[in-house]
């Protein structure tokens, strides 16, 4: 099966393994949010993947 690259452009797998997202709405429409708030968007997120292997293998298996 084929790895779905467009999610998978979107998470990075660190040295030890964990996997990390950037977290969603953080683009635009952000002239009206603290700046504490949009600064806590920024950085990402670990992601918890309890998915089966079919699943594993076809978005994170095949990450660099």
């Amino acid at each position: 099966m084929k790895t779905n690259k467009s999610y998978a452009k979107r998470i990075k797998k660190t040295k030890n393994g964990k996997l990390i997202s950037r977290k969603a709405g953080g683009n635009h429409y952000n002239a009206k949010e603290r700046r504490s708030k949009q600064l806590s968007r920024k950085g990402g997120h670990a992601l918890m993947i309890t998915t089966s292997a079919k699943t594993r293998s076809r978005f994170i298996d095949n990450l660099n």
